[in-house]
């Protein structure tokens, strides 16, 4: 058995949950797929696979395989590159997490750039705005903003940004500019309800702080919604800046309290537990950061 080949042929099965999707990724049958599994299996004396009328699902056995076996598989294209020279191509496919609407607007329009450079490089964009688990959904890099749910994670700060309280200019044309944090009680706010979002707000100037508590008009569990939300003039959204950016520097949206600050939202890029970045891995990091230096929102 070709032991490289069979981890290969396992982790595809796993990420892509189905044999035949994983054969075509692979560009082989699916009995080649199927006989490489069952060999592993064999020889681990393990099931790694559930097989039902209702799917495929990793055993235990097979969620703790499939971090090892993705470790092993990247040391062995370390390997290869490091015979070949540093400059030998990256191939294969990167499955990446990221929230839909900060990859929408500041990562897919710099792809072109990306697959330039590594053309021969495919990647799959998990786009959610909760945190998804990275080894049950086979991801290799997460693009996560905010504190970190879980210590067990590998992470590097690769960005950061203000948090904002906005509006449109009609918004506050009829109904004022929010003077203090506490006037927000009294003003039509919309939040976030999942991740860094909520009611409970910390403001700070000149030393002093103040602790909040909004009473939202309108709760919204995707940033998507959040900002139709405010651009429709519905009320204030207090919201990290990059989901604004163009429309604050357009002019199509405005900030209040422009004199008092909040506490930095930080961008990091994750991997699983205690997985060190493979060469696809580095290089995606790599280019999300030297893309975020050329903005505001790189680490100075």
């Amino acid at each position: 058995m070709d032991l490289i080949n069979a981890m290969r042929s396992f982790v595809r099965v796993y990420e892509t949950g189905s044999f035949s999707a994983a054969a075509k990724d692979l560009k082989t049958g699916q009995p080649s797929v199927s006989k490489a599994v069952g060999q592993l299996e064999e020889k681990l004396n393990a099931k790694l696979f559930l097989r039902s009328t209702r799917g495929l699902a990793a055993t235990d056995a097979g969620r703790r395989f499939y971090e090892h076996a993705t470790r092993t598989l990247d040391e062995a294209d370390l390997a290869l590159r490091a015979v070949h020279g540093e400059s030998a191509t990256l191939t294969g496919r990167l499955r990446v997490s990221g929230t839909i609407t900060f990859m929408r607007q500041h990562i897919i329009p710099k792809l072109p750039i990306f697959f330039a450079e590594h053309p021969r490089l495919e990647i799959d964009l998990l786009l959610d705005d909760g945190n998804v688990g990275l080894i049950e959904e086979g991801v290799e890099v997460a693009l996560r903003m905010g504190k970190l749910a879980s210590s067990g994670l590998t992470a590097r700060k690769i960005g950061q940004c203000r948090r904002v309280v906005v509006g449109t200019p009609d918004y506050f044309a009829q109904h004022g500019s929010p003077q203090q944090p506490e006037d927000l009680v009294d003003h039509s706010t919309i939040i976030f309800s999942r991740g860094e979002g909520g009611e409970h707000l910390g403001f700070s100037k000149a030393g002093h702080s103040r602790n909040i508590v909004l009473r939202p008009r309108l709760r919204i569990s995707a940033l998507e919604g959040v900002r139709a939300a405010v651009l429709a003039g519905l009320g204030i959204a207090v919201v990290s800046e990059w989901i604004f950016t163009d429309e604050l520097d357009d002019g199509l949206l405005r900030e209040a309290l422009t004199d008092w600050t909040m506490p930095l939202l930080d961008l990091w890029a994750v991997l699983p537990g205690g997985r060190h970045a493979g060469p696809k891995s580095k290089a995606f990091i790599a280019f999300v950061e030297s893309q975020l230096q050329t903005t505001r929102y790189g680490i100075r």
